[in-house]
Order: C-alpha cells, then sequence, then structure tokens
C-alpha cells in the first residue's frame, strides 16, 4: 500500500457558546483529529504543570494546548489507534457488530497486508503472543491498561512513552515492553498510511459526535451557572476511537486532564454514551470546587463511619472528599435526568380560561410524576451507599430556586451540613449487596496485603495492619517501603514517635510512590514541630511541596506546616499537668493525616 502525502490536522471551530447570564466566556469548542505531521504530534511534549502543587515535566498530552484555546476538546489520537487496531488483529472482537462501518473496514484492510508476507504474520503472532500473556480476567482493565499506554505515547513511528516509567500510570507499565513489537507490527502493515487513508471516515464521525457533546456541555453548565472558560491548564478531553467497542467508555483522571476515551456505534452512526461522559465533565467542574474546601472536611469525617458496610469501592470508605463529590454528581444527575415523561405543552394562543385551567394542571400532573421518578432515583443512589445524595439533591434544588451558581453556593452546602443528622440518616440506610458503576473508576477489587492494612488502621485494628505490614517485610520480594509507611502510622497512633521516625526514614529511602513520600515528610515535619525543632520541620514541608503529588490535601498540609508549627492536640485522658506524656504528631484532630487518600 502506497503511503499518500501527509494530510495537515483537521481542526475547526464549532460554534460561539451563548451567554449564561452574561458571564459565559465566548469559546469554541474544539474539534481534532490528529495526524502525525501535526504540530501537535510532531514536536516534543510542551512542559506542563503536572500538579497544582509543585511544578513538574510534561504532563501526558494528547494533542499541545493552544494559549487562550478551548479547554475542551473531542479529539482522535494515533498512538491510541495504534493499540487499538493491535487488539483487533489479536481477537479484540468486543462490540464488533454495534461499531461503525469503519472497524470492519480497517480490519480488512490489515488483514489484507498480512495475508500475503510471512515477515508480517510473523509479526502479528509475536505481537499476539504478548497479549494473550498479559489478558487480565477483567475485560474493563485488560482494556484499560492499554488505553492508559496509548495516551501516554508518541506519535508512530516512535510510539515511545513521553514520560519515564516510574511516571506512567502504574497499569500501563504491565504492558509497557509491547512497544517494540507494537512498532515492528505497525511498520510491517503500514499503518499509518491506513490511518491516513481512513481521516475522512474518523472525521466525519467526529461531527457527529460534536453537536449532541456541545448540548451537554452547554447544558450542564448552564444549569450548574459555571462559565466555560479557555484554556488555564486543566482540560476536558473526549477521544474517539471507532476501533474500540462502543459499549464501553473508558475514563480517567490524569493531573489536570480530564480524558474521556469512547466509541460511536454504528446505529444510530455516531452515537456514544454521552451520559457517561457528561458524568465525567461534571467530576471535571465540581471536584475543584469541592476540593478547595478540601480542609472544611474534617467535620464531615464521621460519615465515612456510616458507609463501611455499604457496597462501595475503598476510597469511598476512606476518604471523605471523594465521597462528597461522588454524592454532589449523583445528585445533579437525578435532579435534570430525563424522567421519560412528556412534558406538557403550554398553549400558544389561549382563547378560553378552560385551556389555561388544564394546562395547569397537566403541568401539576407531570411535576408530581417527574419528581417521584428523581426521587426513587435518589433512593437508589442512597442504598448503593450514595449518602449525602439526598442531601445535595434537596440543596441543589434550593440552587435552582435561587438562580445562583454552583460555585456561589458551594460553601453553603458543605458549611451548612448538619452532619449528625447525615450521619444518623446514613445509618439507617438498607445498603444493597452492589453499587453502581463509575466510569472513572475501575471495577471493585478485593482487598488484599497492605490495602487491607490500610483499612485495618481505618477501622482501629493497629495490631492488625501490624501484623500484615510485618509479614510484608519478611518477603524479600513485598513491598517494603509501604510496609514501612503502614508500621510508621501504626507507630504515631500508638504514641512511640522514636520509632515512627525510623520507619518514615526507610520510607524515603526506598520508596518510589510520590504519595507516600510527600506524606512522609509531612509526617517528620509535624515530628519535628512536636520536638521544637522548626527549622527541619520546614524543611520537611518543603520537601513534600517538592514531590510530584497531584492530590491537593497534600499541598494544604505541606503549606499549613510551613506557615504555623504544627500541635499534637492532646487525648482525652491526658492530664493537663502531664508535660512528659509523648504526643501523638498527627493527632486525633489531624484525623486525615494518619491515613492520607492511597495513590491514584
Amino acid at each position: 500500500m502506497s503511503l499518500p502525502a501527509k494530510p495537515s490536522s483537521f481542526r475547526h471551530p464549532a460554534f460561539l457558546l451563548v451567554c449564561l447570564a452574561s458571564s459565559l466566556l465566548l469559546t469554541p469548542l474544539s474539534v481534532r483529529a490528529q495526524s502525525s505531521s501535526s504540530s501537535s504530534s510532531s514536536e516534543s511534549p510542551p512542559d506542563a504543570t503536572i500538579s497544582k502543587e509543585a511544578p513538574a515535566k510534561s504532563a501526558p498530552r494528547i494533542a499541545q494546548p493552544e494559549a487562550g484555546g478551548s479547554a475542551i476538546t473531542l479529539e482522535t489520537s494515533e498512538p491510541l489507534f495504534d493499540l487499538a487496531v493491535a487488539l483487533n488483529v489479536c481477537g479484540y472482537d468486543d462490540g464488533l457488530a454495534n461499531s461503525a462501518p469503519v472497524r470492519l473496514k480497517i480490519r480488512d484492510d490489515i488483514n489484507a497486508q498480512i495475508a500475503p508476507s510471512a515477515d508480517t504474520r510473523t509479526s502479528r503472532d509475536a505481537l499476539c503472543a504478548y497479549v494473550r500473556e498479559h489478558t487480565l480476567v477483567d475485560a474493563s482493565l485488560n482494556l484499560a491498561q492499554y488505553i492508559s499506554l496509548a495516551l501516554y505515547l508518541s506519535p508512530p513511528p516512535s510510539l515511545s512513552p513521553i514520560v519515564g516509567e516510574t511516571e506512567l500510570p502504574p497499569d500501563s507499565t504491565q504492558v509497557v515492553n509491547i512497544l517494540p513489537l507494537l512498532r515492528t507490527f505497525a511498520e510491517s502493515v503500514n499503518l499509518h498510511a491506513i490511518w491516513i487513508e481512513h481521516r475522512a471516515e474518523y472525521e466525519d464521525l467526529l461531527k457527529r459526535v460534536h453537536d449532541p457533546l456541545t448540548r451537554t456541555i452547554l447544558s450542564t453548565n448552564i444549569y450548574l451557572h459555571l462559565p466555560v472558560s479557555s484554556y488555564d491548564g486543566r482540560r476536558f478531553l473526549v477521544l474517539l476511537e471507532p476501533m474500540l467497542s462502543p459499549s464501553v467508555t473508558n475514563a480517567r483522571i490524569y493531573s489536570n486532564d480530564y480524558i474521556v476515551v469512547t466509541s460511536p456505534a454504528a446505529e444510530p452512526l455516531g452515537a456514544v454514551h454521552m451520559d457517561d461522559i457528561r458524568h465525567s465533565y461534571l467530576h471535571y467542574e465540581i471536584e475543584p470546587l469541592v476540593y478547595s474546601r478540601a480542609s472544611a472536611m474534617e467535620r464531615l469525617q464521621p460519615l465515612l463511619k456510616a458507609v463501611q458496610d455499604a457496597p462501595l469501592d475503598y476510597t469511598y470508605k476512606t476518604e471523605i472528599v471523594p465521597l462528597i463529590t461522588e454524592c454532589l454528581i449523583k445528585a445533579v444527575e437525578d435532579r435534570t435526568m430525563d424522567v421519560g415523561i412528556p412534558k406538557p405543552a403550554k398553549p400558544t394562543a389561549v382563547k378560553q380560561r378552560a385551556e389555561i385551567e388544564q394546562y395547569n394542571a397537566d403541568l401539576s400532573a407531570y411535576e408530581r410524576e417527574a419528581e417521584a421518578t428523581r426521587r426513587k432515583a435518589v433512593d437508589l443512589a442512597m442504598r448503593q451507599g450514595w449518602v449525602l445524595t439526598e442531601y445535595f439533591y434537596n440543596q441543589v434544588g434550593q440552587m435552582e430556586k435561587e438562580s445562583v451558581s454552583l460555585k456561589e453556593y458551594m460553601g453553603e452546602m458543605v458549611y451548612g451540613m448538619d452532619v449528625d443528622r447525615e450521619r444518623h440518616h446514613a445509618q439507617q440506610i438498607a445498603f444493597l449487596p452492589s453499587g453502581s458503576r463509575d466510569v472513572l473508576r475501575r471495577a471493585p477489587q478485593q482487598l488484599t496485603g497492605l490495602q487491607l492494612a490500610e483499612e485495618k488502621i481505618f477501622k482501629g485494628d493497629l495490631a492488625g495492619a501490624s501484623d500484615i505490614a510485618n509479614k510484608v517485610l519478611a518477603d524479600p520480594k513485598g513491598d517494603h517501603a509501604q510496609a514501612h509507611y503502614v508500621l510508621a502510622r501504626v507507630n504515631l497512633m500508638q504514641r512511640q514517635p522514636g520509632a515512627a521516625f525510623a520507619d518514615f526514614q526507610e520510607v524515603l529511602d526506598s520508596s518510589k510512590d510520590p504519595r507516600t513520600l510527600a506524606w512522609s515528610h509531612i509526617y517528620l515535619g509535624r515530628l519535628y514541630d512536636v520536638k521544637d525543632d522548626r527549622r527541619k520541620a520546614v524543611a520537611e514541608y518543603q520537601a513534600a511541596l517538592t514531590v510530584r503529588d497531584a492530590q491537593p490535601d497534600t499541598k494544604a498540609a505541606a503549606e499549613k506546616g510551613i506557615k504555623e508549627p504544627f500541635v499534637a492536640p492532646k487525648v482525652a485522658h491526658q492530664q493537663e499537668e502531664d508535660d512528659d506524656a509523648p504526643l501523638d504528631p498527627s493527632g486525633k484532630a489531624e484525623k486525615d493525616a494518619y491515613r492520607p487518600p492511597p495513590p491514584h
């Protein structure tokens, strides 16, 4: 197959956004179909801020953002195409019957290249052997590991990670060694030429998805009274890849990039799961508003005890901010859901009073039925473990009446919550045996090893957590750094600061996990503060800020330590005159300091 000339990248402005009470910025929703000849894919990855905490090397960029351009883009990615093709060649047939026609055409083109060449068949067989050896039992996780890898690759022909291996998503490192085999196979079938040949069909699918996506983004922002701003370091990307199953939406958050990978269906042509995309977009809009008040979440911690038996993933049982975020998103979704019944049309020309009265009666009946439907959805969410959905549902309803933005109303919702009342309410819920699927997260896993130790710390089973950590240390192949991290916090809670100090030093000497390193520095800073060594304490807090951890609570804790010394609160049984009693450097009032959120 001859290689056609490389076209320039496809990009066009879609429209100018309508003003939202004169506050929305006029911003086009960008659409791009990338090629290796475009500036966004042929140049080195741009320097960027990886996290909100500290400048880092370079973030994964599917396309280089334009200064002042749109923060919301609909794109395609050639590295993602290459990996998706590889999976198709090696038996990935999920959703094939419902896929856009271009998927079958590309598969036929690949087969035509493979059939006459023994060398090509050899490269295919090597590629497929690797795929088989790295197949996971969970189909969604199996696909996710390749998508994670694709998002961090430079364009063909190099197809190389744009960051170091330690900075790759953990799941992608499981399959990173496929890249040499993929490069050989892509060259043997002239995969770039096939990509170019089908560009027009990809662009047509982009156009079909564009308008529904635009309406979804606009309607969401109008409802929340939030502006759609231009690029400011945060991006929401929707990647379209027809070679994947249209039944699966794969979404993830990488630092400041919220990425949704989706595939268009054949009937109707170009249809995608817009509800999954909207859910991810609500994360993009709402998470910063919740995290900006992370310091006020301590008072909400008792709510976590009420969800320990709920069918939720580990994160939501141990971190209050993600739980609040998801409950608020559920509430917004339930408030704006399609209730499945037509709303009465207001008469355009009314000649008789009876017509107005009939319309009002029909409208009231509709509103009652619609509210009953929404309340059923709220009740289901509560029984699935999202115990604050009803609270936020009522609050969002009040926000509607007052016609204020979510940003303006967020403080009142958080600070005005009666925590004891909501906790008591949550304790009365009969949870379902299984929960709901969140497109932004992976399938629930049974906690084992050090994950189980973390949960035991949360539940106060310090002996159980310590026992697990010591077993890991006894295993030459165990994660010794994380085991020391568990033991260090156990020692803190058992009021043994000297032992905790030694374990944290072991963590700093051996761990490569940014979050574990950052929080170890914060713990050490608090230990030094308790010992009245302010100079060393500040040095530890500053070290925490230099570690590449993308969670806002890390920055908040480190900056607070720099601003003022940590003071360990006295425990209930401690007498005021007992000045020599050991202090807990994390302190009960600093509950999150015991167990910062696990790495994401």
